[in-house]
């Protein structure tokens, strides 16, 4: 078991700067280990300093169940702290705020929930919000409902390695959260006045603001008393990362099929307004037929290859038995893999027990969906080959995606394969993640680059 001499110096220092501040945000990127520091910096408040007395730990559902837990049980000078998980039905989850423990960890999901049935008689003082950059649209309810009982919060701690994923104006809400609007505003649109322009818009509806520019360096400024930000490579040594971009060629008719087929989609668009909404239904269509398969309007899906199953195969072969896991994107991937590699006993990433499982060594092949595996799990033990069957837009997801096993505790090279489709969307979305670009500016010149083509 790991002792608090085991804590790095940093972490040390994200200790204090938590105790320092009343609110503050942990901006350290994938592997610093937010979660050991938080913790340790809540049973000092609890436990040294009587500063706090009921904590509530807010994160994603995976991390909800395992993550926490599994940190306390790692190190001797936390294994006091007792917690209980506000998870599954409602009956349980009532049960649990019932249960006397240190801290209590529910998913995001039922923030509106807890705040409801609390009604007026919130009980905790300290509120850890895990992964703060999923509170970033001032529009969702999540943000909301906690909007309403942050006054009644003694202490809040943002934890989160990407704070603005797709752009600075993603800050608004998750610093209200911390500060209550006193550095960037108490309103968003405020905050887009004084440090944004209006971007694309058609008459009165602003589609995407862009940043002034002094515009980052006046933000940062705002907010460096309360933010802590950290970089994993001025910190800690990690293992080699070793990208390799398979091409995966689709046989000629598919590869005709799949032209016509964008030719197609790309016709129906000619008349209209491209908007991120109809640029991201195209591409997921494309994408869908590079992967292999596509939905028709039942819902259903039809195979019309096996190009990416046959690439991954190979994939699985060279890899002489080590475990891999693999990153999904639709249900027909998912459907598809278990039955093509059935021999090989996949299992899909659902709970607790599949992290154990696949840390001992007894999954060779674990699914996952980069939503539902992109925060805070530590996978790195299991594996470290890292597969992409399909690609997302998203930089955030594939981050934090990746961040599974290229992370603290690693101890090989994490090699991370990306099966791209020769010819597809699979080339544009690569492009933009390499480039680390507005994602939905790719997306949106992505998709007007091929009505230029074909009109």
């Amino acid at each position: 078991m790991l002792t608090e001499k085991n804590m790095h110096a940093y972490q040390h220092q994200a200790v204090d700067f938590i105790i320092d501040k009343p609110y503050c945000g942990l901006l350290l990127e994938m592997g610093l280990g937010k979660t050991v520091s938080t913790l340790t910096a809540i049973d000092r408040l609890l436990n040294d300093r009587f500063e706090v007395a009921k904590v509530l730990v807010i994160a994603p559902l995976r991390v909800a169940d395992a993550t926490w837990v599994d940190e306390v049980q790692k190190w001797e000078h936390l294994k006091h702290l007792t917690i209980s998980r506000v998870l599954g039905t409602e009956t349980q989850r009532k049960q649990a705020l019932r249960a006397r423990a240190d801290i209590y960890i529910i998913n995001r999901e039922n923030v509106a929930w807890l705040v409801g049935y609390c009604d007026a008689g919130w009980p905790f003082d300290m509120v850890v919000i895990d992964e703060l950059s999923s509170f970033k649209s001032a529009q969702a309810q999540r943000f909301k409902t906690l909007r309403q009982v942050r006054p009644l919060m003694k202490r809040v701690v943002g934890l989160t390695g990407t704070p603005a994923p797709n752009g600075l104006i993603d800050l608004w809400a998750q610093m209200y959260l911390l500060d209550r609007g006193e550095r960037l505003f108490p309103t968003i649109g405020r905050y887009r006045d004084a440090y944004f322009n209006p971007g694309r818009r058609n008459g009165h509806v602003v589609f995407n603001y862009d940043l002034r520019d002094d515009g980052e360096t006046r933000i940062h400024a705002k907010i460096a008393d309360i933010c802590m930000s950290m970089k994993a490579e001025d910190y800690i040594d990690l293992p080699d990362r070793i990208d390799n971009f398979v091409d995966v060629y689709l046989p000629p008719a598919v590869k005709k099929a799949y032209d016509e087929f964008e030719k197609k989609q790309v016709l129906d668009l000619l008349d209209a307004e491209i908007t991120a909404l109809n640029a991201a239904g195209l591409s997921n269509k494309l994408l869908q037929y590079a992967n292999g398969a596509v939905y028709d309007d039942d819902k259903d899906y039809h195979e019309v290859h096996k190009a990416k199953l046959d690439a991954l195969d190979e994939i699985l072969e060279t890899s002489n038995g080590q475990p891999v896991l693999v990153f999904y994107t639709y249900k027909h991937d998912l459907e598809r893999i278990l039955t093509h590699f059935k021999k090989l006993k996949p299992k899909k990433l659902e709970g607790s027990e599949d992290i154990k499982d696949w840390n001992v060594g007894k999954i060779p092949l674990l699914l996952a969906h980069p939503a539902s595996a992109g925060h805070g799990l530590n996978l790195q033990v299991g594996g470290n080959i890292i597969v992409w069957f399909g690609q997302t837009w998203s930089l955030e997801l594939y981050q934090q995606a990746n961040a599974r096993l290229h992370r603290q505790g690693q101890k090989n090279a994490v090699i991370i394969h990306h099966l791209v489709a020769r010819g597809t969307m699979d080339a544009d979305v690569l492009k933009a993640l390499g480039g680390k670009t507005d994602t939905q500016e790719a997306l949106l010149s992505a998709v007007k680059a091929r009505i230029n083509k074909y009109k």
